[in-house]
């Protein structure tokens, strides 16, 4: 049986907005333990998720004592969605996070703990990079640390060099935008492919090595992952600003590369000075396994490392027991250090 998950509108979550600055507004979940907070933790979602993707995992951190933030990220849900992909630089968003995390009560004296998955979690590397002073800690599933680059690698590079992330051209591109875009039908076909969903025949409608396939988006099945409240919040959020802001993520490669040669000169040993986590999912097509390997040698504090070998990419919702306990370890461990 899965663990206890916060629903839509779900009365233990406060719904807050912040404005970081340039007409940029995030908006965010608050959810407060009964007793003072032993201790915050920031969610982040990744692609093509929300706010609601962490649902699993914020009732059992509030048992912990924890107080939970989970913002929807820049082009997602309720936060403004700019049009320009420079806006969705790493750079840019570790300091819209910042903003936010001393909002929630964060500082330098009083640290918080960074949680993430897919794109959040390549941020939360960045995050902790950039502001180093924010953050106590910090666990990732499914994306390892990929230190920065003194030179810029174009995507079309990148994908020749590692083909399961054809589907990044596909993104980077118009073509799955416009796709997704056609009607209510193509997007509620998008959620269920992406989240795992099949046609009768058992043909997926995404496959990371080609993208999104467009003869199948509207036979595809509903997600087993996913119920039909959460299907719909999604179907509803998505609807506020289609799918430019998310995709824009994919359209930044250069633009943080460009970002990070400055960084990559003065980080050639770069090593993180907080605890951290990496818990990977076995049966991820595309970021796999062995991609943790020998992470060590970028975390001076240890890096707790994990498998979840029955898991999807979606390990967050297919998997919920495994990482709360993951989650657990980790976080009673913190504590026990202070």
């Amino acid at each position: 049986m899965a663990p206890e998950a916060v629903l839509v509108n779900d009365p233990k979550v406060e719904h807050h907005f912040i404005d970081v600055g340039h007409g940029i507004r995030y908006h965010y979940q608050l959810a407060k333990p009964q007793e003072h907070p032993a201790v915050t933790v920031l969610l982040l979602h990744g692609w093509p998720d929300l706010a609601h993707g962490w649902r699993f995992q914020v009732p059992y951190l509030l048992t912990l004592g924890c107080q939970v933030v989970i913002p929807d990220m820049l082009g997602y849900g309720q936060t403004t969605a700019p049009d320009s992909p420079a806006q969705y630089s790493l750079k840019n968003m570790s300091n819209h996070l910042a903003q936010l995390i001393r909002a929630v009560g964060g500082s330098a004296s009083s640290p918080l703990v960074v949680g993430a998955h897919d794109w959040g979690a390549f941020l939360a590397w960045r995050l902790v990079m950039y502001h180093p002073e924010l953050v106590r800690a910090v666990f990732c599933f499914c994306v390892p640390f990929t230190p920065p680059q003194s030179s810029v690698l174009p995507l079309e590079d990148f994908v020749k060099e590692n083909p399961a992330f054809a589907y990044q051209l596909q993104n980077a591109g118009s073509e799955a935008e416009a796709l997704v875009g056609r009607s209510p039908a193509h997007l509620r076909g998008f959620l269920n492919a992406m989240f795992g969903g099949v046609t009768v025949d058992g043909m997926p409608g995404f496959d990371p090595y080609v993208g999104l396939i467009p003869e199948r988006l509207l036979e595809v099945q509903r997600s087993p992952l996913v119920t039909p409240e959460v299907l719909e919040h999604y179907v509803s959020e998505y609807s506020r600003n289609s799918l430019h802001g998310p995709m824009n993520w994919y359209r930044t490669r250069s633009i943080n590369g460009e970002d990070e040669i400055p960084l990559a000169k003065v980080t050639s040993r770069f090593q993180f000075q907080v605890p951290a986590m990496l818990i990977m999912a076995g049966q991820d097509p595309a970021l796999t396994p062995d991609l943790a390997d020998g992470q060590e040698i970028f975390f001076a504090k240890g890096l707790k490392k994990g498998v979840v070998p029955e898991a999807s990419h979606w390990i967050l919702i297919h998997c919920p027991e495994e990482c709360n306990r993951y989650i657990g370890e980790f976080i009673n461990e913190l504590l026990k250090r202070d």
